[in-house]
Parts: C-alpha cells; sequence; structure tokens
C-alpha cells in the first residue's frame, strides 16, 4: 500500500503516511485544464475502478486496505459512528501522520473521519465515490474538507477525510441541546463556506457543488466552515457554454428553481443556494420545516417577502440569539440573501462578491462597517 499508516484509538502503528502541513494553512490548489480536462473522466460503471488507479489525483492520495480500515476504525464500532446518510456510515478512527521537526520524522497520530459507501454497485453510487476522489484529490483550499485518501478494493469504496471535530452546520444551528450559535459565529461560517464556493468557480476548470446546505458543511474548532461530500459536483460550462445540461439531483429546498425545472445548472445554481443557507443562519429555521404553521413550511417562500424591509426583517431572526446581534449588519445579511435567492439567476451576485460583502460582517458590530457596507 506505500507509505500509510492506522492506530486506534491514538495508539501508534507500523504505518505511516505523510503529512506536510495542517489543512488551515494550505495553499490553494487548482489543477491545470490539461490535467483536469485529462483526469475528470469518470468511468461509468465499477468495472473501469482500474481507470482510477492512474489518475494524477488519485495518485496525491494515500491509498488504504480495508483491513487497515478496519483496524483504524475498531472493527468499524458503532460508538465511533459519527453520522450517516443514503450513501452509509462515517465512522471516527485514528492514524499517525509523519511530520518534519527538526529535520527529524516525528509520528503523530490524528483522528480521521471514514465514510464508507453502501450500495456501490449501482452506478450513481460509485460515481458519486469517484467525484469524490477526482475533484478533491485535485483541489486544495482552506475552506474545503481535506481528503486524505481512499480505498477501492473489491466491492468496498471509501474515503479518508480530515476529521471535523465541531460537525456539521446542520447540527449545531438546529441543536435544542447546544448553546445557540452566536451572530459573528454564524457570519463567520457563511464568510468561510462563501470563499469554498467561490474558490470552486473561479478554479481554471470551473466546479459546480450542486448540493450546497449546512448539513454539507462541517466546522473545526474555531467554527471555520468547509465543504464536504463532492459526489454530487459537476465541472462548470467553458468557453461560450452558458450552463451544463444534467439529470436533476440535490436536496429540495435548496436547489434553484431554473434547475429544478430544465435542469440547467450554472455557478449561479450554488449561488441560490447559499442564499438558503444564509436565511437558516439569520433565522435559525430550518429550508423545509412541516412542523411549522401553514404558509411557513418553505423557508424561502415564507421569509422572501420579509427581507426588502427593514422593519420587518427584525421578526424573522433568531429569537434564540435575544437580540444579541448587530441591526445594520443583520440588515445587510437579510438583503443578501434577497439577492442571492432572486428567481432571475443572471441578476444573482457572484460568490467573489458575496465574500467581499461577508468579509465585515463576521465581526458581529455595526462599527466595523463602512459606510458602502451600511445599508
Amino acid at each position: 500500500m506505500g507509505n500509510c499508516c492506522c492506530c486506534c484509538g491514538g495508539k501508534p502503528s507500523i504505518y505511516r503516511v505523510p503529512y506536510n502541513a495542517k489543512s488551515e494553512l494550505e495553499k490553494e490548489k487548482k489543477p491545470s485544464r490539461k490535467a483536469k480536462k485529462d483526469d475528470y473522466k469518470l468511468p461509468s460503471n465499477p468495472e473501469e475502478v482500474e481507470d482510477l488507479r492512474g489518475c494524477m489525483a488519485a495518485n496525491q492520495l494515500t491509498v488504504f486496505t480495508f483491513d487497515e480500515l478496519r483496524t483504524i476504525t475498531e472493527n468499524f464500532r458503532q460508538d465511533y459512528v459519527l453520522g450517516g446518510g443514503g450513501f452509509g456510515n462515517v465512522y471516527k478512527g485514528y492514524i499517525n501522520i509523519t511530520e518534519d521537526v527538526k529535520q527529524e520524522e516525528v509520528l503523530k497520530p490524528i483522528p480521521v473521519a471514514v465514510k464508507v459507501h453502501d450500495g456501490v454497485n449501482s452506478n450513481q453510487g460509485h460515481r458519486e465515490w469517484m467525484a469524490e476522489v477526482m475533484f478533491l484529490g485535485q483541489l486544495s483550499h482552506p475552506n474545503l474538507v481535506k481528503l486524505i485518501g481512499y480505498c477501492c478494493e473489491n466491492e468496498h469504496r471509501v474515503l479518508i477525510y480530515e476529521y471535523m471535530c465541531r460537525g456539521s452546520v446542520e447540527n449545531n444551528l438546529f441543536s435544542r441541546v447546544l448553546l445557540p450559535l452566536p451572530w459573528s459565529t454564524r457570519m463567520k461560517i457563511a464568510f468561510g463556506a462563501a470563499k469554498g464556493l467561490a474558490f470552486l468557480h473561479e478554479a481554471d476548470k470551473p466546479v459546480i457543488y450542486r448540493d450546497f446546505k449546512t448539513s454539507n458543511i462541517l466546522l473545526d474548532q474555531e467554527y471555520n466552515a468547509k465543504l464536504a461530500d463532492f459526489g454530487l459536483a459537476k465541472d462548470g460550462p467553458e468557453g461560450d457554454e452558458s450552463h451544463v445540461s444534467t439529470r436533476i439531483m440535490g436536496t429540495y429546498g435548496y436547489a434553484a428553481p431554473e434547475y429544478i425545472m430544465t435542469g440547467h445548472l450554472t455557478s449561479r445554481s450554488d449561488v441560490y443556494s447559499f442564499g438558503v443557507v444564509l436565511l437558516e443562519l439569520i433565522t435559525g429555521r430550518k429550508s423545509l420545516d412541516r412542523s411549522r404553521p401553514p404558509g411557513q413550511h418553505n423557508l424561502t417562500d415564507w421569509a422572501l417577502p420579509l427581507l426588502r424591509e427593514k422593519k420587518k426583517v427584525i421578526n424573522i431572526v433568531d429569537p434564540r440569539l435575544g437580540g444579541d446581534y448587530p441591526i445594520k449588519g443583520v440588515n445587510k445579511a437579510a438583503m443578501l440573501a434577497y439577492h442571492c435567492l432572486n428567481k432571475n439567476s443572471k441578476a444573482r451576485p457572484l460568490m467573489r462578491d458575496i465574500v467581499d460583502s461577508l468579509e465585515p460582517l463576521q465581526f458581529g458590530s455595526d462599527d466595523l462597517l463602512t459606510s458602502d457596507d451600511k445599508l
């Protein structure tokens, strides 16, 4: 398997994984157009897995055996489960990494997340697994989760990621057990996620994320946001192309209306989804919630008419914040969400402009807003 390592519960093993730097400090890594053109051809069925082994993206990752993953997760113990979904379960585990310290190799145990894909005998399940390897194998940014390696052995399809100790934005934002996220933390999350999307949209060959939602945004100890789950990501349009035509997939409540109606996908489709998430951060409500009163099940349908009126915006802010938020900052965020949710996709802002608008909001004070920022 090469230079791979695994250990359980922090115990060292005979295997090692080289690790150059913490993901937060990584430089942005964009593949060249030629590299992406050559390497982003996803196999159409599981029998074409051999295509992966010669891929430049995969060669930058550590290849784990399934036996090693059993060791890492203590045979996939149930109390190691971090979460799950239609794809399968995610387990916590530990591996050893080698770091150069004063010209000496030092072993350091780190936690990882082990994502086990179920149903990979289906073409779609296999292609989603392949998409994650391809995209995260070539793209690197502080606001994208780091893919450490993978397992592609017999019927097993597994991905090994850096461990994000605070879990998803969904779990933090809607938890009735944890303390409510402060306003400044919510804007920090929005800012980080926006930077991740902007990076994808402005890559040498643009990438459309296609499944932007709170459950796919993970948080580290300092609440830095990182995008995860690239199974539905698509190469964006190039040259004279205005959009990508594709089968409609994603999550209802987050997907852009023009994508649902036509299957036409653009970077502005991600912008719409970002607007929904920003609205969730402002209101503390889920994009879809059947437990709400009639007329309030769909968050955007309920909130959109209120976003443009400053006097009404205050009525949709998460009541769990107890009024502890900057009024001008809230109005600025609300207006930004309003523009992201424009039914005319061409009228939505670019992600890089959204990043610029959000930067001053993450500090949680109206005093830090410039005259141009204040509404």
